[in-house]
């Protein structure tokens, strides 16, 4: 198990300014984590080497972006697809995992069956083919940052749903299905698509930054002689501390299937830290993403953040303006919102799943339809369905969160590290 320690301030570290370099280890995209960390970044005039996860041709070759793709990406800009994960590499036998499952129809998913060999084939080839593209990555890095600058390495890879038809129902069902639709998460997990599904989580969330490490080395080591402070970020998910009844208490959503592989993720920095790296997964709260939006439900955890602000910043206009902008988007107003989601979140189905040492649990019929209702519940609380207040609320997270990992990072606290709401309302108040 994990080791829990949760930063709860800011530090004060100026380790990271105005001539060093955060490196994106994977692709922007809107509405992410890492918009935080970019832009306190560049609020501190850092450079900001952008890479890309390449793109698919419809024959399903991988290739860098073209001119017009590249045209409105910032510049250093490292045009080496990045793509991780096994469901689209061919297999020796010639056949890739996305193709064997689009042999699959939707009503005989419990009886697929795969050969091994062929998944285990792909599996390997697309490890070596990344590696490689890693290598080739680091290399042009080094004709791109000085060699008088810090670097810090942002790991934004997460994700690997398979990219076959089959699979998103499936997903659908297990995360958004009530009564007749329900599928359990265990049933979907442990079913042959399922774990299929695992591996391929397993490949682009946590072996691609172990891999990182890896093919970093000499880049490291050689900066390292210098002086200078190399350091590693990666974005974890492994539940939050939110307000509730006075208290900061642990929580999570469930079912999060890509858990399994996040606890990965998190023992490969664990190892690396003990060989002396700076490294840190940080944890950090639910937001709403164009990703996270699939499961319904996974932002009532981001409704209590409203009670933080209210409690550490009873007196800061900014906590202030982000209360009375949430105010304005609802009908009854942010104590009603609050009471929901408290009343929805330490409900005994939804409880009985926040177990920090059983994490990740499986959902269960009950649980999963309380907090489908309660956010169906939430959103009918506003005035207008497409202006929620999550929005607002996960602005604030993103921004926090960028802050407190550019001023960790340089010398982590530890390899892997919460951000909770109380440094969340904390830190924006004060900021």
């Amino acid at each position: 198990m994990t080791p829990y320690h949760a930063i709860r301030s800011l530090k004060n570290d100026s380790t990271f300014k105005s001539g060093d370099c955060l490196v994106l280890f994977g692709e922007l995209f809107a509405r992410g984590y890492a918009n935080g960390l970019v832009e306190e970044a560049e609020r501190r005039g850092m450079t900001i080497v952008r890479a890309t996860v390449g793109r698919r041709e419809k024959n399903g070759t991988l290739r860098p972006l073209n001119s017009d793709e590249t045209a409105a990406i910032p510049k250093p800009f490292i045009n080496i697809p990045l793509e991780a994960g096994f469901d689209m590499e061919a297999s020796d036998a010639g056949p890739s995992p996305v193709e064997l499952l689009s042999q699959i129809k939707l009503a005989d998913w419990e009886n697929a069956n795969f050969d091994r060999s062929i998944l285990e084939s792909s599996k390997s080839k697309a490890r070596k083919r990344f590696a490689i593209q890693v290598r080739s990555f680091f290399e042009e890095l080094k004709q791109i940052v000085p060699v008088d600058s810090n670097i810090l390495i942002a790991h934004l890879m997460a994700g690997g749903v398979p990219r076959a038809k089959v699979v998103l129902p499936l997903m659908n069902r297990s995360v958004k299905g009530i009564g007749d639709r329900y599928l359990p998460s265990e049933k979907f997990w442990q079913s042959q698509i399922g774990q299929l599904c695992a591996d391929n989580f397993n490949e682009v969330t946590a072996e691609t930054f172990q891999i990182l490490l890896q093919e970093s080395g000499d880049f490291r080591d050689a900066r390292q002689k210098l002086g200078k402070t190399v350091s590693y970020t990666a974005y974890g998910y492994h539940g939050t501390e939110i307000l509730s009844g006075g208290n900061y208490l642990w929580q999570t959503y469930t079912p999060y299937l890509q858990g399994w592989a996040k606890m990965r993720l998190e023992s490969y920095s664990l190892a690396a830290r003990e060989k002396g790296l700076k490294t840190c997964v940080y944890n950090c709260p639910e937001i709403l993403t164009n990703s996270s939006s699939i499961f319904n439900g996974v932002e009532i955890s981001l409704y209590p953040l409203l009670a933080a602000l209210k409690k550490e910043g009873a007196n800061s206009e900014k906590a202030k303006q982000v209360l009375d902008a949430c105010a304005a988007k609802l009908n009854s107003g942010v104590d009603e919102v609050i009471r929901y989601a408290n009343d929805c979140l330490m409900s005994e189905e939804v409880r009985s799943h926040c177990v920090f040492e059983k994490w990740p649990l499986h959902s269960s019929k009950n649980q999963l339809e309380k907090i489908l209702v309660g956010s169906d519940a939430i959103v009918e609380m506003h005035k207008d369905p497409k202006q929620l207040i999550t929005t607002d609320l996960s602005e604030v997270v993103l921004q926090i969160c960028g802050k407190i990992m550019l001023v960790d990072a340089p010398q982590p606290e530890a390899a892997v590290s919460w951000i909770n709401h109380d440094v969340i309302a904390k830190t924006f108040c004060l900021s």
